[in-house]
């Protein structure tokens, strides 16, 4: 698997004009390797697979690590990187998007002068874009968790209980089965709802209002992400409206995903809606973004997203509306982008559900 991946990332070398790449990034590296340590880094490129490691890892890294030479770095770890480089002159790219000054001044300090750095960023995260059947199938796992315990949670109501009591109860279900949050969960009630990255506080959730829950897992290292927004009674004409509306966005957008359109047109298609509805102004985020190995990654669904969707990429599809005082809907399923349109991986269903 590792080997493959690393094929695919040196075949992306020639745009960034550079011979191997320095992999420094535990997520990378992790895609790269399997390896699930806290510290590696990889060199890569043609006839070259370097991982480095330190001795707490070298026996993990043994388990782990395939296709790659496994080496034991000294104790300053980049040290490593002093030697074991091809003749000749070696443009080797670094992960510009991740290195930071301090740690760039140090490579220059350690590498030899013939091995010039260049930046290069975003070449692994591009290949991650892309997930093949084994990563789908983790995040489908992961998903289904995630909706397992969401359940639980539902089933032991909400009103009268604090938010960050819901939202704890809900991280607790999903270890419970073996996994770990992906991200702190949102669980936000009433006029709360507004904030589209609330907090959990500790006010009671009430009766007849919308609460907004987001949540998601993290097993065997890939995540997943969604949101639903529930009734706890009968919540006013107003956010009966608004949660309408929202339904009616997310459906079209979710219509809109398949191979070809970019981020932004898959968006507009959620947006305009929304903004013909008179709401234009309280949906200030993007439509969705990638979802892998991180909870957030390529590619990106909203007004500025370039990117072309391809099969194979996992990506959320979340329109909201936000309206201060008053509170707030978001609906988000996570869709795997397919030949011939796209596969839901959320299995909740999205008919406006009353929770006591």
């Amino acid at each position: 698997m590792s080997g493959g991946r690393a094929e695919r990332v040196e075949a992306r070398l020639a745009e960034a004009e550079v011979d191997l790449l320095l992999v420094t990034d535990l997520t990378n590296v992790r895609y790269l390797t399997g390896f699930t340590g806290s510290n590696g880094l990889v060199v890569t490129g043609p006839g070259v697979r370097r991982f480095v490691t330190d001795f707490r890892y070298v026996e993990q890294a043994g388990q782990q690590v395939a296709g790659f030479e496994v080496e034991r770095a000294p104790q300053e770890f980049l040290t490593a990187l002093e030697r074991g480089w091809p003749g000749g002159v070696v443009r080797l790219g670094f992960e510009d998007h991740k290195v930071t000054v301090r740690q760039h001044a140090r490579l220059r300090e350690l590498l030899p002068e013939r091995v010039e750095l260049v930046a290069a960023g975003g070449l692994v995260e591009r290949e991650r874009a892309i997930k093949d059947a084994a990563e789908v199938a983790a995040i489908r796992a992961a998903a289904e968790l995630a909706d397992e315990a969401l359940g639980d949670v539902l089933d032991a109501g909400l009103v009268g209980r604090t938010e960050r009591e819901i939202a704890l109860e809900l991280e607790q279900a999903m270890r419970r089965r073996g996994a770990e949050p992906a991200f702190p969960s949102i669980v936000a009630a009433a006029a709360h709802g507004a904030l589209p990255h609330a907090r959990p506080t500790d006010d009671p959730v009430p009766a007849d209002t919308l609460v907004t829950i987001d949540w998601g897992a993290r097993l065997d290292g890939y995540c997943s992400d969604c949101t639903r927004t529930v009734a706890t009674g009968e919540p006013g004409e107003e956010l009966r409206a608004i949660y309408d509306l929202v339904l009616r966005a997310q459906l079209a957008a979710l219509d809109a995903v398949r191979p070809g359109p970019e981020g932004r047109e898959v968006d507009a298609v959620a947006r305009e809606l929304i903004a013909a509805a008179g709401h234009g102004d309280h949906f200030g985020h993007g439509l969705g973004h990638g979802v892998g190995l991180e909870v957030h990654e390529a590619p990106r669904l909203s007004v500025t997203g370039e990117d072309a969707l391809e099969a194979g990429n996992v990506v959320t599809v979340e329109p909201g509306v936000y309206v201060p005082a008053t509170g707030g809907v978001r609906i988000e399923d996570l869709v795997v982008v397919s030949e011939g349109g796209r596969d839901v991986l959320s299995g909740r269903s999205k008919d406006l559900l009353t929770v006591g």
